[in-house]
């Protein structure tokens, strides 16, 4: 048995994606300008974000109790809504589609460590919620994973793999339930 050797650990080169002056900065401006912002300013929230290299689509709605680790790593397209206190944990990217709903309290996360190794090292994989899906409240994304296009994901589940087009999951781990048919 090899005990975990956090001494050894060390942050790959440039994983954060920009210099630590830039990362310091968003958490400044997110802090005191994106989260204190009214909920009604949308559009702001939007110009911030893009300020700080995300691509943000038409008319997307995040609210400001959201929180983004680094947006530049975060793309959203058209019409998507980000609910309250959703976590997107983009260590490493993230991709949602259009016409998204990721609701309250979802946590959307790229990164781990891999336990089995004694110097503990950190990865990331790019998460994506491709168009029309439903992401219900409180629902959590292992990293890598890719929910495929018009699914729902029900409250409270865990998704810890790949999920097919237009379905219906639910539960830890998130099983499929039934098609998801629209009129």
């Amino acid at each position: 048995m090899h005990d975990q050797q956090l001494s050894k650990f060390k942050l790959p080169k440039n994983f954060r994606g920009r210099n630590a002056i830039i990362v310091q900065l968003w958490w400044l401006v997110q802090a005191l300008f994106f989260r204190t912002s009214p909920q009604f300013l949308y559009g702001y929230r939007r110009f911030l974000l893009r300020m700080f290299g995300a691509s943000i689509g038409k008319k997307v709605v995040i609210r400001p109790s959201v929180k983004i680790t680094y947006p530049w790593k975060v793309i959203i397209g058209d019409y998507s809504w980000i609910g309250d206190d959703v976590v997107l944990y983009s260590l490493g990217d993230i991709v949602i589609g259009n016409n998204v709903v990721i609701s309250q309290k979802s946590y959307i996360c790229t990164a781990s460590h891999d336990y089995l190794q004694s110097d503990f090292p950190i990865f990331a994989k790019k998460n994506s919620i491709e168009d029309g899906c439903w992401l219900a409240t409180d629902v959590y994304v292992a990293p890598g994973v890719t929910i495929g296009k018009g699914s729902v994901i029900g409250a409270r589940s865990s998704v810890y793999k790949d999920v097919i087009p237009n379905k219906i999951y639910l539960g830890n781990p998130a099983k499929i339930i039934r098609d998801r048919k629209i009129d």
